[in-house]
């Protein structure tokens, strides 16, 4: 596997990240995998490819803005933030669209608008961790898992990732027995994050294949999700990335699911 990172990136790590807690360090990972910028807008290339190798490609729109904290400052990692995605290609998915209000105290709330039938469904929580329209990905790896349901752990630091396994605070609610996270030591991106089952056995593997530095923030550009189940995996490939972009509040409610924002989706 080839990781290109295309940063002016210090290997080592700053002398300041060796002192940080195991709490410390996936506040900044969340920051920074999640909420750079207060809005920002990418489009994104999903290749799905199955254990034969046969690859069906889908190209949508994502739009996120986070909630500003009381003070009025910009929210940070684990605030309320909300997330737009329209589907553009092929036809048969065309205008589909996603919605998800991320909300720190409770569940998630998401929406998926299905063209075809006209119809609004709301995605239960308890789904939350199954195939996102088909993917490898999650729905859960497309907004992010809130911090506050597991408890994590800093089992290793090499020169260059903070290495951090997590296991759920409600294992009956989810189908790993933990996950660990390969986080780098300089910019926080989660660049490896493997999941395993109560027999120890590796099954999902999330991989950052590419990363840029974007408006100035550090941006996962290119990433793959794999299923050893059942040998298939997502590749995702994420173009005109922006941050600060001035994006309404007013677009991320369920009456724009049904008539997209297309002069915020370009």
């Amino acid at each position: 596997m080839r990781i290109l990172i295309v940063l002016c990136v210090v290997i080592s790590a700053s002398a300041s990240a060796k002192d940080l807690t195991v709490e410390q360090i996936i506040e900044r990972t969340n920051q920074v995998a999640y909420y750079q910028g207060s809005d920002g807008r990418a489009r994104v290339k999903m290749t799905i490819s199955d254990e034969r190798e046969r690859t069906r490609t889908r190209a949508f729109v994502i739009i996120r803005k986070d909630d500003e904290s009381e003070d009025g400052s910009a929210n940070r990692s684990g605030g309320k933030q909300k997330m737009y995605i329209l589907f553009k290609r092929p036809a048969d998915v065309n205008k589909m669209a996603f919605l998800v209000w991320k909300q720190p105290a409770e569940d998630d709330a998401r929406w998926l608008y299905l063209p075809a039938l006209d119809l609004v469904k709301r995605i239960a929580a308890s789904d939350k961790r199954t195939s996102f329209v088909g993917s490898h990905f999650f729905y859960e790896d497309v907004s992010g898992r809130s911090l506050a349901e597991d408890e994590h752990e800093l089992v290793k630091t090499t020169d260059t990732y903070f290495v951090v396994r997590n296991r759920s605070k409600k294992p009956a609610d989810v189908e790993f027995d933990h996950f660990d996270m390969w986080i780098h030591r300089t910019t926080f991106l989660p660049i490896r994050t493997e999941y395993f089952d109560a027999r120890g056995e590796r099954y999902r593997l999330y991989e950052a294949l590419e990363v840029k530095t974007v408006d100035g923030y550090a941006t996962v550009v290119r990433s793959r999700m794999s299923d050893f189940r059942t040998g298939g995996n997502t590749l995702l490939e994420y173009d005109s990335v922006a941050y600060d972009v001035g994006l309404p509040e007013e677009v991320f409610t369920e009456r724009y699911l049904r008539s997209p924002p297309n002069q915020h989706l370009r």
